[in-house]
């Protein structure tokens, strides 16, 4: 087929697989099929250059041209420029009035953070999760004494959860750092400390469980010290409230510092300007589409506002409160669900508001192809391996994964926790990462590419079970992140060759061969260092160069067959060999061991 028969395709300098398979309309299991049988390894959330793309384009029958598109730079609002707006904004003084305190609760996982916030929204969210462990980041409000109102916004305090909690800390005003009177500080509770001293977070230390008989106050106060955290009643500018989250004692008390603390800080926003905020989670729902949870930080939302949040666009088509009651508009501090995205938007990326939407999709088109290329620096992830690394390709074993989540932070946690797991004899590729249900795309590419898909809080419908089945795919579905690594580490066991580990017995000096046959031999020795076991393999050395293996078939000691002969004892050997037959002399060494087969676990 020539160019002029062909059809034609625009592709840009560098293309996501996935991105590259919907332009030319094929599956991108097939695409990822059409790939490596030309030599170039690749997954979906891979990019490919111009050149690759043409290449792969050319085998489905299209001719490649050069996309012309504005390259020029787009500079999307970080979060680091935001918290430079809102210093500015406070500096001028311009339309600004009191608004409520964002306040995080972070500590250890099993220090009280979600029963104090059960005890202060009056609401049990402990026992709806799984395994006890707050897996989202989500947003409340309570109303507190004088009509005021504090923000909480709710982190995981898991381990698993380093990444979302930094991200928490990094939207609060406030943080409460609990730490549990019967268990002091712990690891993650010196990383929050870190975190927020890095980010000079104004804290309140919250003193949990003194109902316990084993509570010892003084104690944490010390460790806290140790860590850099000095208490008002050490003469430091921190204050600290004893509290029992359980049994309500010392809470209002807390709030009352919150509130306080806040007005020290003078806490304040421009009411009369278009809004700026912060994706706290993201995830996509069957029936409305992407939904976002937005903290606002400064300005005002209204119903109908066009959104770009980085490459998530689209209008506030509806805007709920923390309640889940529809809204017109959401202020300073509100925290809020905004329906009406076109896609799921990455957890910290900054919420602002334009003109109109289509002018929010050029953007998002732009800052797509400015990041992609910032990222890629105009080199393709896909890369053609040469035969010397297919050979080094074959001795690691490649676990396959696709995976999927119900919210985006959900699935940064997951992705951030597997990227840890290596070793140097495999390789875990994670093929394609997404928010949603299990999809029939899903079971093609993991058929295509021998993957195991594993799903966190996601459905998988009747329909793709079957075609999974049909197609001998696995998939596993988990509710607590931890079973799922697990899992992971469990199937990588499996398919890992079992360690062999070596147990060197001793050593023999031959002193006679006494009949040699076509696949064995029969010799003399003295055992001079350790032991020969029966049935034990062994090295034959020759002048300090092991020339052959073999095996013990029979052993003997003087005349009788025994199982073992020490050191300084002489025996006869029946040597079987392994591999090619070697003709053992005098003087000849014999070294003896044993070997184990282990099956691996992964840490």
């Amino acid at each position: 087929m020539n160019n002029e028969s062909k059809k034609t395709v625009n592709l840009p300098k560098i293309i996501k697989v996935k991105e590259f398979a919907d332009l030319i309309d094929q599956p991108a299991a097939q695409v990822i099929k059409v790939l490596m049988e030309n030599g170039f390894l690749a997954n979906i959330n891979e990019t490919l250059d111009f050149e690759t793309a043409s290449l792969i384009a050319d085998e489905f029958g299209y001719a490649a041209l050069p996309e012309k598109i504005d390259e020029k730079r787009v500079d999307v609002i970080t979060t680091e420029q935001l918290s430079e707006i809102l210093s500015q904004e406070k500096q001028t003084g311009r339309n600004l009035k009191t608004r409520p305190p964002i306040v995080t609760i972070l500590g250890h996982v099993d220090h009280g953070k979600t029963t104090l916030l059960d005890t202060i929204r009056k609401a049990k969210v402990a026992e709806s999760e799984s395994g006890g462990i707050t897996q989202h980041i989500t947003a409340y409000q309570v109303p507190v004494k004088q009509e005021r109102r504090i923000t909480f916004v709710d982190t995981p305090g898991h381990e698993a959860f380093k990444n979302m909690r930094a991200r928490g800390s990094g939207v609060a005003d406030i943080a409460i750092l609990i730490v549990a009177a019967d268990d002091g500080v712990k690891p993650q509770t010196l990383e929050v400390i870190k975190n927020l001293q890095k980010g000079k977070v104004p804290m309140v230390v919250a003193i949990n469980k003194i109902d316990k008989p084993e509570a010892n106050p003084e104690k944490v106060k010390g460790q806290l010290a140790e860590a850099g955290v000095m208490l008002e009643q050490r003469g430091g500018e921190t204050p600290w409230i004893e509290i029992s989250a359980k049994n309500n004692q010392g809470i209002d008390e807390l709030l009352e510092t919150v509130i306080l603390l806040a007005d020290v800080l003078e806490l304040k926003a421009d009411y009369d300007r278009k809004a700026l905020g912060i994706v706290l989670e993201s995830h996509l729902d069957q029936r409305k589409g992407a939904i976002a949870t937005v903290i606002i930080k400064t300005g005002v939302l209204q119903q109908g506002d066009s959104i770009l949040a980085a490459e998530a666009t689209g209008t506030a088509r509806q805007i709920l409160d923390y309640q889940g009651k529809r809204i017109i508009k959401a202020e300073p501090a509100d925290p809020v669900v905004i329906l009406g995205l076109d896609n799921v938007s990455k957890a910290g990326s900054v919420v602002q508001i334009e003109e109109s939407r289509s002018s929010a999709k050029e953007k998002a088109k732009r800052i797509k192809l400015d990041q992609d290329l910032l990222v890629n620096e105009d080199k393709p992830s896909v890369k053609k391996i040469s035969d010397s690394e297919e050979e080094e390709e074959k001795s690691i074993t490649k676990f396959n994964l696709i995976l999927k989540a119900d919210v985006e932070g959900s699935l940064e946690a997951v992705t951030q926790i597997i990227k840890t797991i290596k070793g140097d004899d495999f390789e875990v590729n994670i093929l394609t990462q997404k928010v949603g249900n299990i999809t029939e795309s899903d079971v093609q590419l993991a058929a295509t590419s021998k993957a195991i898909i594993y799903g966190f809080k996601v459905k998988t419908p009747e329909m793709i079970k079957q075609t999974a089945e049909k197609n001998k795919v696995q998939i596993k579905n988990f509710d607590v992140i931890y079973k799922l690594i697990e899992d992971i580490k469990y199937e990588i066991s499996e398919a890992l060759e079992p360690e062999i580990i070596r147990d060197d017995l001793g050593e023999l000096e031959v002193l006679a061969v006494f009949r040699t046959e076509k696949q064995k031999m029969i010799i003399g020795g003295k055992v001079t260092q350790g032991k020969v076991l029966n049935k034990a393999k062994m090295e034959i050395y020759h002048e300090q160069e092991q020339i052959g293996k073999g095996e013990v078939e029979e052993l003997k000691h003087n005349q009788d067959q025994v199982e073992e002969v020490k050191e300084g004892m002489e025996c006869g050997i029946t040597y079987k060999p392994i591999g090619p037959m070697v003709k053992i002399q005098t003087r000849d060494v014999l070294k003896f061991y044993q070997e184990e087969s282990k099956k691996r676990v992964i840490e």
